[in-house]
């Protein structure tokens, strides 16, 4: 079933809660959607903000990175508070004060944790390639044992996020219906374009993405 309530007093969307969402289903679906994702943290203090590319594995949101990453390294040892937003369409009102934007957003707060057994690491790296290009894994040149051991790889708990969803039309005023303007919503896409072959590329057919 269902959850109607926030997680935690922290994941609780106090500004507009009727557009809130708590289910693990539309939290899934948004995390899938995106491709980046802004994780937020502390370093001696300071907070930094810091855009990275992501993936999902059951009910844990996954990054990885050089294994002499600072940021990698604070994820470990303090909270983190993970961030996504997808725009989905620019909502134009008959009054400028009513022109809103058609959203889906996440907020995520807890502790990364490494995964450290090779095995499970391998098999979130494949998941991570397969997951933006169904079956690229097995084309490609093996991993070595050097290269994995370079890599960090990190996962986040989902069970204490929120999403936030605006999917609906214009709200205008009443006395505003008749005001002689376009209103309506302009939707927005990501789109693949076409494919740039490196000049050296021996393989020439153009794999498939998730993307289409």
């Amino acid at each position: 079933m269902p959850h109607t309530t926030a997680p935690s007093p922290r994941t609780r969307v106090r500004r507009l809660p009727e557009r809130a969402h708590y289910d693990a289903d539309s939290i899934a679906a948004i995390v899938d959607a995106a491709m980046l994702c802004t994780v937020a943290f502390q370093i001696d203090g300071m907070v930094h903000a810091i855009p990275t590319i992501h993936w999902r594995e059951g009910e844990h949101l996954y990054i990885h990175g050089a294994k002499g990453s600072r940021m990698l390294k604070a994820l470990t040892a303090g909270e983190a508070c993970v961030t996504i937003a997808l725009a989905d369409g620019l909502v134009l009102a008959r009054s400028a004060m009513h022109h809103s934007m058609n959203y889906r957003s996440v907020v995520l707060y807890g502790r990364f944790e490494a995964v450290t057994e090779p095995a499970h690491k391998l098999a979130s790296l494949r998941a991570f390639i397969d997951g933006l290009y169904p079956g690229r894994w097995d084309t490609l040149r093996p991993i070595s044992d050097k290269e994995l051991n370079a890599t960090t790889v990190l996962r986040i708990a989902l069970d204490e996020a929120s999403a936030k969803v605006r999917d609906w039309g214009v709200k205008d005023d009443e006395e505003d219906l008749a005001w002689p303007v376009w209103a309506g919503v302009i939707p927005l896409r990501t789109v693949t374009g076409a494919p740039e072959i490196e000049h050296d590329s021996v393989g020439r057919v153009v794999p498939p993405t998730r993307f289409g």
